[in-house]
């Protein structure tokens, strides 16, 4: 019997290569298995497409709900945005579908996994980590790391010698992720840092912002501990609100990152990232947290957001520190409840009204009206106090001169 290699399919460009490449270089029967994390995908066709190309079965796994709820939102409560500007959509996925397919494996008695990833990319360490997490003894073949294909022409040359079509157009030839939660394009005129990206025939999912409708729209948010779960008032599920929000900040242009990234593996790359609904959400999340969030644990919980965003980027999400992480982000969450208001005007995201009953914000203390609670004789007491070892040292350098 020929053993089985499980491999990560999307029916893109790579893994449609990878299908007869393995084929052609291991004696085996391949199962394809896509894991469907919300991207826009005809799932027949490309179950189809897989079949065509030489895969024994092509399986579909639906896991877009647990995306959102056990992936998305760990890192939206942390707040976790990678080098400042990156909402983590691909890496948060990456753990999810390592995860599926070594179920896969584990169900069809396969002996290696197999992935796209590339040789230079993260992803390859998103995949290896994860499926090393729970499967040690599963053999992982990554062909961009072994094979002679050198680029993206050399794949569609490959594919045109065996007649096999090539399931993108060659002027389009950007790298592409999309899922729920975003859409990232690299390639082409993006290689050069000092290249304007091209929008208008690269974006997907969002207008260009001098492109958005005159006009601004507001967007109501609750949040329960942290977690979204009503939007403009009615309440629904989380891929419902994301994709939801995608539409509205799409059509407004917002979301948009450009960015020159550095990678796990050491080098620098850029990607243009469109993330309409997942912006909107990180902004309102924050908005509620300064309400909601004494200065101390709000001033701690920034060290964390950064460390968690690197251990998500890093392709570490199952590993004790982020689980601990994560532990600690929900106890934070705990009064993270209220409603927000924002506008979206042009590529732009702005507050307009935050509340929740776990406010830390006392009118009646912060107003400039003098009241009981707050008595500005007490300020010097305590500025003098603060102050001291500056007082010491100042008195210090006084007397040695």
């Amino acid at each position: 019997m020929k053993k089985k290699i499980v491999l990560a399919y999307s029916g893109g460009l790579d893994t449609t290569v990878i299908i007869p490449w393995l084929k052609e270089n291991y004696d085996c029967d391949i199962v394809a298995v896509c894991v469907d994390v919300g991207q826009e995908a005809d799932w027949k066709t490309i179950k189809q497409r897989a079949l065509d190309t030489g895969a024994l079965s092509c399986y579909v796994a639906d896991v877009k709900k647990e995306y959102v709820e056990d992936f998305v939102w760990p890192a939206l409560k942390a707040n976790a945005l990678y080098e400042d500007k990156y909402l983590l959509g691909t890496s948060t996925a990456r753990p999810l579908i390592a995860k599926v397919l070594v179920d896969y494996a584990r169900k069809e008695n396969a002996a290696a996994i197999a992935h796209g990833a590339t040789g230079k990319g993260n992803d390859q360490v998103r995949f290896d980590l994860g499926i090393m997490a729970f499967a040690p003894d599963l053999e992982i073949i990554a062909p961009w790391r072994t094979w002679d294909i050198k680029s993206r022409e050399e794949e569609i040359a490959y594919l045109e010698a065996r007649n096999i079509p090539v399931p993108m157009k060659k002027s389009d030839s950007y790298s592409r992720d999309d899922n729920l939660w975003h859409i990232s394009h690299e390639g082409l005129e993006l290689e050069d840092p000092a290249n304007e990206p091209e929008l208008d025939r690269m974006l997907k999912m969002t207008v260009p912002p001098e492109k958005a409708p005159d006009k601004a729209e507001y967007v109501e948010i609750e949040f329960e501990k942290g977690i979204p779960v009503k939007l403009n008032g009615e309440k629904t599920g989380g891929v419902d609100i994301i994709l939801k929000l995608n539409k509205i900040g799409g059509a407004h242009g917002v979301g948009l990152v450009d960015l020159v990234e550095n990678r796990v593996v050491g080098m620098k790359s850029r990607g243009i990232y469109e993330t309409p609904g997942g912006a909107i959400l990180y902004y309102a999340h924050q908005e509620l947290e300064h309400i909601c969030l004494d200065r101390q644990t709000y001033s701690f919980k920034q060290l964390v957001s950064q460390k968690m965003a690197e251990l998500i980027y890093g392709g570490l999400w199952f590993t004790p520190l982020r689980k601990s992480i994560s532990a600690f982000v929900d106890s934070t969450q705990e009064t993270v409840t209220g409603k927000v208001r924002v506008k979206l005007y042009k590529g732009s995201i702005s507050a307009a009204g935050v509340s929740s009953p776990y406010s830390l914000y006392n009118a009646n203390i912060a107003s400039f009206t003098t009241g009981e609670l707050y008595d500005h004789a007490d300020a010097k007491g305590f500025i003098r106090l603060y102050g001291l070892p500056l007082l010491v040292r100042a008195l210090m350098e006084q007397g040695t001169k």
